[in-house]
Protein backbone atom coordinates (compact mmCIF):
# COMPACT_ATOMS: atom_id res chain seq x y z
CA UNK A 1 0.00 0.00 0.00
CA UNK A 2 0.99 3.46 -0.70
CA UNK A 3 2.92 5.57 2.17
CA UNK A 4 1.69 8.90 1.12
CA UNK A 5 -1.71 10.57 0.27
CA UNK A 6 -2.75 10.82 -3.20
CA UNK A 7 -1.31 14.30 -4.86
CA UNK A 8 -4.85 15.69 -6.29
CA UNK A 9 -6.40 15.08 -2.87
CA UNK A 10 -3.95 16.65 -0.88
CA UNK A 11 -3.83 19.66 -3.33
CA UNK A 12 -7.61 19.80 -2.37
CA UNK A 13 -7.02 20.02 1.40
CA UNK A 14 -4.45 22.06 0.83
CA UNK A 15 -6.90 25.01 -1.12
CA UNK A 16 -10.14 24.16 -0.09
CA UNK A 17 -9.86 22.73 3.64
CA UNK A 18 -6.89 23.70 5.73
CA UNK A 19 -7.64 27.46 5.60
CA UNK A 20 -10.77 27.15 7.37
CA UNK A 21 -8.79 26.46 10.49
CA UNK A 22 -7.79 30.27 10.48
CA UNK A 23 -11.01 31.15 11.80
CA UNK A 24 -10.90 28.82 14.85
CA UNK A 25 -9.68 29.69 18.30
CA UNK A 26 -5.94 29.28 19.04
CA UNK A 27 -5.61 26.35 19.80
CA UNK A 28 -7.00 24.43 17.31
CA UNK A 29 -5.83 26.94 13.84
CA UNK A 30 -4.09 25.05 10.92
CA UNK A 31 -0.71 23.93 13.04
CA UNK A 32 -3.29 21.86 14.82
CA UNK A 33 -4.76 20.44 12.31
CA UNK A 34 -1.30 19.58 10.33
CA UNK A 35 -0.24 18.09 13.88
CA UNK A 36 -3.36 15.78 13.92
CA UNK A 37 -2.60 14.84 9.66
CA UNK A 38 0.86 13.87 10.46
CA UNK A 39 0.17 11.70 13.56
CA UNK A 40 -2.36 10.08 11.60
CA UNK A 41 -0.30 9.08 8.54
CA UNK A 42 2.11 7.80 11.29
CA UNK A 43 -0.19 5.78 13.31
CA UNK A 44 -1.45 4.24 10.16
CA UNK A 45 2.08 3.04 8.72
CA UNK A 46 2.39 1.71 12.50
CA UNK A 47 -0.98 -0.29 12.20
CA UNK A 48 -0.16 -1.39 8.22
CA UNK A 49 3.63 -2.47 9.49
CA UNK A 50 2.37 -4.45 12.84
CA UNK A 51 1.20 -8.27 12.97
CA UNK A 52 -1.13 -7.32 15.85
CA UNK A 53 -3.64 -5.45 14.27
CA UNK A 54 -5.92 -8.35 12.56
CA UNK A 55 -9.61 -7.64 11.36
CA UNK A 56 -12.42 -10.09 13.18
CA UNK A 57 -11.85 -13.08 10.41
CA UNK A 58 -8.52 -13.12 10.65
CA UNK A 59 -7.45 -10.83 8.20
CA UNK A 60 -4.72 -8.37 8.62
CA UNK A 61 -6.04 -4.87 9.24
CA UNK A 62 -5.18 -2.72 6.72
CA UNK A 63 -5.61 1.18 6.84
CA UNK A 64 -6.15 3.57 3.79
CA UNK A 65 -3.29 6.52 3.35
CA UNK A 66 -5.79 8.78 1.55
CA UNK A 67 -8.85 7.95 4.21
CA UNK A 68 -6.79 8.82 7.11
CA UNK A 69 -5.43 11.56 5.58
CA UNK A 70 -8.43 13.12 5.00
CA UNK A 71 -10.12 12.32 8.02
CA UNK A 72 -7.63 14.46 10.04
CA UNK A 73 -7.98 17.37 7.69
CA UNK A 74 -11.80 17.91 8.55
CA UNK A 75 -11.71 16.28 11.76
CA UNK A 76 -12.38 19.64 13.31
CA UNK A 77 -14.16 21.62 10.48
CA UNK A 78 -17.01 21.38 12.20
CA UNK A 79 -15.39 23.95 14.91
CA UNK A 80 -17.55 26.79 12.41
CA UNK A 81 -20.54 25.52 14.14
CA UNK A 82 -19.11 25.67 17.72
CA UNK A 83 -17.24 23.35 19.92
CA UNK A 84 -20.15 21.81 21.76
CA UNK A 85 -21.49 19.71 19.13
CA UNK A 86 -18.34 19.73 16.37
CA UNK A 87 -17.44 16.56 16.09
CA UNK A 88 -21.18 15.70 14.26
CA UNK A 89 -20.93 19.30 12.17
CA UNK A 90 -17.76 17.76 10.66
CA UNK A 91 -18.96 14.20 10.55
CA UNK A 92 -21.95 16.06 8.40
CA UNK A 93 -19.26 18.19 6.54
CA UNK A 94 -17.40 15.30 5.14
CA UNK A 95 -20.92 13.52 4.20
CA UNK A 96 -21.85 17.08 2.37
CA UNK A 97 -18.32 17.35 0.42
CA UNK A 98 -19.11 15.64 -3.14
CA UNK A 99 -15.69 16.41 -4.25
CA UNK A 100 -14.66 13.74 -1.98
CA UNK A 101 -16.08 10.75 -4.38
CA UNK A 102 -13.69 11.95 -7.05
CA UNK A 103 -11.43 9.88 -4.34
CA UNK A 104 -13.54 7.62 -1.83
CA UNK A 105 -16.86 5.48 -2.19
CA UNK A 106 -19.26 6.42 -0.64
CA UNK A 107 -19.24 3.75 1.87
CA UNK A 108 -15.63 5.02 2.40
CA UNK A 109 -17.11 8.65 3.36
CA UNK A 110 -19.26 7.21 5.91
CA UNK A 111 -16.63 5.63 7.51
CA UNK A 112 -14.88 8.68 7.23
CA UNK A 113 -18.14 10.62 8.77
CA UNK A 114 -18.42 7.94 11.39
CA UNK A 115 -14.64 8.50 11.95
CA UNK A 116 -14.70 12.29 12.30
CA UNK A 117 -17.92 11.75 14.53
CA UNK A 118 -16.08 9.56 17.28
CA UNK A 119 -12.62 11.46 17.66
CA UNK A 120 -13.67 13.69 20.32
CA UNK A 121 -12.17 12.91 23.88
CA UNK A 122 -15.08 13.06 26.21
CA UNK A 123 -16.95 10.90 23.76
CA UNK A 124 -18.98 7.85 26.38
CA UNK A 125 -18.33 5.16 23.62
CA UNK A 126 -15.10 3.79 21.91
CA UNK A 127 -14.77 4.61 17.93
CA UNK A 128 -16.15 2.68 15.63
CA UNK A 129 -13.90 1.06 13.53
CA UNK A 130 -9.67 1.87 13.32
CA UNK A 131 -10.11 4.94 11.27
CA UNK A 132 -11.94 6.42 14.19
CA UNK A 133 -8.97 4.92 16.82
CA UNK A 134 -6.45 6.36 14.61
CA UNK A 135 -8.08 10.41 14.31
CA UNK A 136 -8.99 10.36 17.90
CA UNK A 137 -4.99 9.03 19.17
CA UNK A 138 -3.53 11.75 16.74
CA UNK A 139 -6.10 14.30 18.32
CA UNK A 140 -4.26 13.87 21.60
CA UNK A 141 -1.03 15.69 20.90
CA UNK A 142 0.00 15.04 24.23
CA UNK A 143 3.47 17.44 24.50
CA UNK A 144 2.61 18.21 28.21
CA UNK A 145 3.49 22.32 27.83
CA UNK A 146 1.51 22.50 24.51
CA UNK A 147 -1.23 20.83 26.43
CA UNK A 148 -0.86 23.32 29.63
CA UNK A 149 -1.02 25.85 26.94
CA UNK A 150 -4.02 25.22 24.70
CA UNK A 151 -5.46 24.77 28.14
CA UNK A 152 -5.34 28.27 28.85
CA UNK A 153 -5.71 29.58 25.63
CA UNK A 154 -9.45 28.31 25.60
CA UNK A 155 -9.78 29.65 29.03
CA UNK A 156 -8.78 33.29 27.52
CA UNK A 157 -11.04 32.89 24.43
CA UNK A 158 -14.08 31.61 26.44
CA UNK A 159 -13.48 32.93 29.96
CA UNK A 160 -12.55 36.64 29.47
CA UNK A 161 -14.16 37.56 32.89
CA UNK A 162 -11.49 35.61 35.34
CA UNK A 163 -8.66 37.20 36.32
CA UNK A 164 -5.47 35.39 36.91
CA UNK A 165 -6.00 32.96 40.20
CA UNK A 166 -9.52 32.03 38.13
CA UNK A 167 -7.68 31.06 34.98
CA UNK A 168 -5.12 29.19 36.91
CA UNK A 169 -8.29 27.09 38.40
CA UNK A 170 -9.98 26.57 35.83
CA UNK A 171 -6.49 25.17 33.85
CA UNK A 172 -5.93 23.07 37.39
CA UNK A 173 -9.41 21.55 37.19
CA UNK A 174 -9.67 20.65 33.20
CA UNK A 175 -5.80 19.01 33.36
CA UNK A 176 -7.48 17.02 36.13
CA UNK A 177 -10.69 15.98 34.22
CA UNK A 178 -9.04 15.04 31.29
CA UNK A 179 -5.57 14.04 31.86
CA UNK A 180 -4.80 13.10 35.21
CA UNK A 181 -5.68 9.53 36.60
CA UNK A 182 -8.99 8.26 36.17
CA UNK A 183 -9.26 11.46 33.46
CA UNK A 184 -11.44 11.02 30.77
CA UNK A 185 -8.81 11.27 27.99
CA UNK A 186 -8.33 7.42 26.52
CA UNK A 187 -5.08 6.58 24.36
CA UNK A 188 -6.69 3.74 21.56
CA UNK A 189 -3.04 2.60 19.72
CA UNK A 190 -1.03 1.42 22.64
CA UNK A 191 2.03 1.86 20.12
CA UNK A 192 1.88 5.65 20.08
CA UNK A 193 4.04 7.69 21.38
CA UNK A 194 1.23 9.44 23.85
CA UNK A 195 1.74 6.65 26.55
CA UNK A 196 5.02 8.06 27.22
CA UNK A 197 3.77 11.93 26.76
CA UNK A 198 0.74 11.40 28.81
CA UNK A 199 2.76 9.89 31.90
CA UNK A 200 5.13 13.10 31.66
CA UNK A 201 1.87 15.49 32.01
CA UNK A 202 1.04 13.78 35.21
CA UNK A 203 3.44 14.30 36.60
CA UNK A 204 3.75 17.74 36.14
CA UNK A 205 -0.23 17.77 37.06
CA UNK A 206 0.51 15.95 40.08
CA UNK A 207 3.41 18.54 41.56
CA UNK A 208 1.77 21.84 41.79
CA UNK A 209 5.17 23.88 42.08
CA UNK A 210 6.03 22.81 38.26
CA UNK A 211 2.60 23.25 37.44
CA UNK A 212 2.31 26.49 38.53
CA UNK A 213 6.16 27.91 37.13
CA UNK A 214 4.70 26.69 33.88
CA UNK A 215 1.42 28.63 34.69
CA UNK A 216 3.11 31.80 35.25
CA UNK A 217 5.45 31.38 32.54
CA UNK A 218 2.65 30.96 29.75
CA UNK A 219 0.61 33.39 31.47
CA UNK A 220 3.40 36.30 30.69
CA UNK A 221 3.29 35.49 27.22
CA UNK A 222 1.63 37.59 24.27
CA UNK A 223 -1.97 35.94 23.63
CA UNK A 224 -3.31 35.54 20.37
CA UNK A 225 -6.30 34.28 20.74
Amino acid sequence: MRKTPNAELVAYVEQAILPHYATFDAAHREDHARTVIAQSLSLAQIINDSPRYVNDDGTKTLVDIDMAYAIAAYHDTGLVEGRDTHHIASARIIREDKTLLKWFTPEQIEIMADAAEDHRASSKRPPRSIYGRIVAEADRDIDPIKIIRRTMQFGFAHYPQLDKEGHYERTLEHLHEKYAEGGYLKLWIPESPNAERLAKLRDIIRDEVMLRQIYEKIFAEPRNC
